[in-house]
């Protein structure tokens, strides 16, 4: 393998890593994280949902989904190409989202699109320069709560960051 065929897979696991870090960011509306995955200069488009800067946009989700009881994103078919410091992605994201309504009563929302994405290298870490979501379909659905109570939450001081840290305690 060439030296430049080794950096553009290790580019491609970077931003990879990196489109984990903003669904875990959104997840645990975590806006601190949601800021540092985009450039600074970031320009947002999500169409009828929101469009805006970075720092928008992690406000947006600090405002929005704490009212929701929970929710899930989960990226697939990750496509990204590399030009030095640029690179392009295209990944698809299936979002779960769940709402207490009038009465408690539970719905779920099930949203899919795709993040059409443009990045750049940025003192040394790749970070997205333009978003833009492409909305395909949802649907919600009257939800029953499950028989298994929640676990963890959408804080720091969900067991995930303790362990992502290498913080282990013992018995875990």
């Amino acid at each position: 393998m060439h030296d430049l065929d080794l950096q553009v897979l290790m580019d491609k696991q970077s931003i990879t890593e990196r489109l984990l870090d903003y669904a875990r960011g959104v997840d645990r509306i975590d806006r601190e994280l949601i800021r540092s995955f985009f450039h600074e200069a970031a320009y947002l488009d999500y169409g009828a949902m929101f469009v805006g800067t970075r720092e928008e946009f992690a406000d947006f989700i600090g405002e929005v989904h704490p009212a929701m009881e929970a929710h899930s994103h989960h990226l697939s078919n990750i496509y990204i190409t590399v030009d030095g410091d640029r690179a392009g992605s295209e990944t698809y994201v299936l979002a779960r989202l769940r709402s207490k309504g009038p009465h408690d009563t539970l719905s779920d929302t099930v949203t899919s699109g795709r993040y059409i994405d443009q990045w750049v290298r940025q003192r040394g870490e790749w970070r997205i320069i333009h978003r833009r979501y492409l909305h395909s379909m949802d649907s919600t659905e009257a939800a029953v709560a499950s028989g298994y109570p929640a676990a963890g939450d959408r804080t720091p001081s969900d067991p995930s960051y303790a362990v992502l840290a290498l913080g282990f305690t013992e018995g875990a």
